[in-house]
């Protein structure tokens, strides 16, 4: 254990410290388990925009990276993006609308 008062007022500051990340990255793993649960796309958008948010947070805070958080958030628009094309299959293509008869052109002299 540390003798000196300087070096006990850090070993306070690391537990304080360390109960906040951990609390942080308790909060940013139980967002993206909720997001990866969602069922439908209108749940996964909704959990997704609070995600991106935590996220945000997190990376303000010191808990990630700002290119982990980047990562984390193109890889879970991607599942969130294939959600919405599950749900709503792709309709097949409309028929071409019939044109207008073409006008006759009259010869003029």
């Amino acid at each position: 254990m540390a003798n000196h008062v300087s070096s006990l007022k850090r070993a306070r500051q690391t537990i304080v410290k360390t109960a906040v990340n951990r609390a942080n990255k308790s909060k940013l793993r139980g967002t993206l388990r909720l997001l990866r649960e969602a069922g439908d796309h209108k749940t996964a958008f909704e959990a997704y925009r609070g995600t991106a948010s935590v996220l945000d947070k997190s990376v303000q805070k010191g808990v990630l990276h700002k290119n982990t958080a980047s990562r984390y958030k193109g890889r879970l628009n991607a599942r969130v993006k294939a959600l919405a094309t599950v749900a709503a299959p792709v309709a097949a293509t409309p028929a071409p609308k019939a044109k207008a008869p073409a006008k006759k052109k009259t010869a003029t002299a």
